[in-house]
């Protein structure tokens, strides 16, 4: 049973379905279109013993009305959930690492799939930001049903199953809400977080598709960047959305994580 939560941001809890359970709290960061909901095929495979909050982010779900950058959104969701293993996929990934580095002291640990820590080339990230402004004016003008079947058209989303639930979930967004997440938090907007990940004071997993080359790249540059207190994980037969390609196996990675 899932329980909301007060807060800033709207979240429900799943207390652990097991009586005695000494395992911290797992965060679940949704990606863009997404909302807290999408996690659900995932939630089957994680252990019952783990606490379990769902949040949706700004723009997103029952949040839609939020508008907040990347760091104002680590602010929210921290106050919204406290203290627990922050897992975060692909937008929601960036919202980790910001929760991270912004707010060390609630970050038990660090999961991230499909994630980056920005874009380092100035002009590469002001051109990123005018791609993420067009497809915002996209949204205005075409409306959320038209927008999420050309987004889910993309590529890096050819392995993720489309099932009608997870499409009905997307269309629950909003014009204003996904577009002012693009323009407030898209990652042309990100003020790049690579200086700060050799000083992350927590262990940090990585995760990423073994079929998503440029975040199986990026992955392997952020291990590098923390050092011994990371781990990089490809998921085999995965590409950018691998929790919910491979639920089992990026399940079996974060179940791991409580025993260590």
């Amino acid at each position: 049973m899932w329980t909301p939560l007060t807060g800033p941001l709207y979240a429900e809890q799943r207390q652990s379905l097991t009586e005695h359970s000494d395992r911290p709290t797992l965060i679940l960061l949704h990606g863009f279109t997404q909302t807290s909901r999408s996690w659900d095929p995932f939630i089957d495979f994680l252990d019952p013993q783990w606490n379990v909050i769902r949040v949706d982010l700004p723009g997103h779900g029952a949040s839609g009305h939020h508008q907040a950058d990347l760091a104002e959104t680590a602010d929210l969701v921290t106050a919204t959930c406290g203290r627990g293993i922050y897992l975060g996929y692909s937008m929601g990934g960036r919202v980790a690492l910001h929760i991270a580095v912004l707010h060390p002291g609630l970050t038990d640990h660090l999961a991230v799939i499909g994630a980056t820590p920005g874009i380092i080339d100035d002009d590469e990230r002001a051109t990123r930001r005018q791609a993420d402004d067009a497809l915002a004016d996209n949204i205005e003008s075409d409306g959320v049903p038209a927008f999420i079947d050309r987004w889910l058209s993309n590529p890096m989303f050819a392995r993720l199953p489309k099932t009608v639930t997870d499409i009905a979930d997307r269309n629950r967004n909003t014009t204003v809400g996904l577009s002012s997440s693009l323009r407030h938090a898209g990652t042309g907007t990100q003020t790049p977080l690579w200086r700060h990940l050799s000083a992350l004071p927590m262990p940090v997993t990585v995760i990423a598709g073994a079929e998503d080359p440029k975040f199986a790249a990026i992955g392997a540059e952020m291990v590098a960047a923390i050092g011994t207190r990371s781990s990089l994980h490809l998921v085999a037969n995965a590409g950018h959305t691998a929790h919910l390609e491979q639920p089992a196996a990026v399940g079996k990675i974060i179940n791991d994580l409580a025993r260590h």
